[in-house]
């Protein structure tokens, strides 16, 4: 079995994140990728994420009629803040022994991730996927691989280095660190969020289910 996880605040989740997840479910051959919402997130402050029941719920209409595409409660049923590696150990004593699991995350977030509790443990651990939105608002795409480059030579380890044959970063002590170009779509939650506080139209940015319920709770205004 080959599980991808999804973390995020998923403040509203909106069609970016379910499309990332599908392209990852398809590019690495994946049985499913499970969205992990998470409850109180360590960068950020309490009063900056709807409640938990809320983003929960969002999550169960969004993900209606996907197959392969699945939702896990782990991080808002442990109290405290929510630590990936927590996370990590959770599925990997959950699953089958010889499971593959993948931690999926965005770009922007792995350039943080030296900030992270036990990052070094994580990359040893479990395999990233790395997801990289071309034309994502940044000069060009060389440079993200560039920054990237720079990054886990001076952030992370400089054993890394990148494999053509393999399509991933390697290092001989840790685990792959893949990087999947997915479909460029210019949506954020924050942009969401700022859309419905101005009283803007969400339309097609989320699943209309989950434009429903925001505008039935008065989410985000």
């Amino acid at each position: 079995m080959q599980i991808g996880l999804f973390g995020g605040t998923f403040n509203p989740v909106h069609i970016g994140h379910l499309r990332a997840a599908l392209e990852v479910k398809e590019g690495f051959g994946l049985d499913e990728v499970i969205l992990i919402p998470a409850a109180i997130p360590p960068h950020k402050m309490p009063g900056e994420v709807a409640d938990a029941a809320d983003r929960l719920q969002m999550l169960n209409l969004a993900l209606e009629g996907a197959p392969g595409l699945a939702i896990s409660e782990v991080e808002l049923q442990r109290s405290g803040l929510s630590y990936t590696i927590d996370t990590v150990q959770h599925f990997k004593h959950m699953l089958p022994d010889e499971s593959r699991i993948y931690l999926i995350m965005g770009m922007d977030a792995f350039l943080e991730i030296d900030s992270w509790k036990s990052y070094d443990e994580l990359l040893v651990q479990i395999p990233f996927i790395i997801l990289n939105r071309p034309n994502s608002g940044r000069a060009d795409n060389d440079s993200d691989w560039k920054l990237m480059d720079k990054f886990i030579a001076s952030n992370i380890s400089a054993d890394y280095a990148f494999s053509e044959s393999q399509s991933c970063y390697q290092a001989k002590d840790k685990q792959p660190v893949y990087i999947l170009e997915v479909t460029g779509l210019d949506i954020s939650s924050t942009k969401i969020r700022n859309l419905i506080y101005t009283e803007r139209s969400i339309k097609y940015l989320v699943p209309q289910k989950v434009a429903d319920f925001i505008h039935s709770k008065g989410l985000y205004l």
